[in-house]
């Protein structure tokens, strides 16, 4: 067996390309249906392209999705430092549903309500503000 992708259905598409790269996950290749009315569009880390995300858009629209997209688990992607990325996530606009508190795990949502886990490379950084007496925020 071999683990090929993971799929969520996306209704702005610009906006979770531009949610996923800021994570730093790279187009790898994008499908379009004419026929179906359907794009597909993977994204991977770099060094990791054979890890891909796949963005599922009806170009139609999709009202089938639930509004808190808990029919679905979580993405998770370690990061080199949960505090520089989290901080590099707010300062773009992202909130940060549950801060790195403990220096390991953080949470935070897609445009369109997809949980993602970040999780620290290695070790567990050693608690530091902001982060430290941050609060949750809604669900993650």
């Amino acid at each position: 067996m071999k683990y090929l992708h993971t799929m969520v259905r996306v209704k702005d598409l610009d906006k979770n390309i531009a949610f996923f790269e800021l994570l730093g996950l790279v187009k790898t290749r994008q499908y379009d249906s004419e026929e179906g009315r359907f794009s597909l569009i993977f994204m991977a880390p770099p060094e990791q392209p054979e890890c891909p995300v796949e963005l599922t858009y009806n170009w139609d629209g999709d009202d089938e999705l639930p509004s808190d997209s808990r029919h679905f688990g979580h993405l998770a992607y370690e990061v080199d430092d949960i505090y520089e990325t989290c901080a590099h996530l707010q300062a773009n606009g992202i909130t940060i549903n549950r801060p790195p508190r403990d220096g390991y795990m953080a949470f935070i949502r897609s445009p369109d309500n997809i949980s993602i886990e970040l999780l620290q490379k290695g070790e567990r950084l050693a608690p530091a503000e902001p982060w430290a007496s941050m609060e949750s925020v809604g669900h993650w």
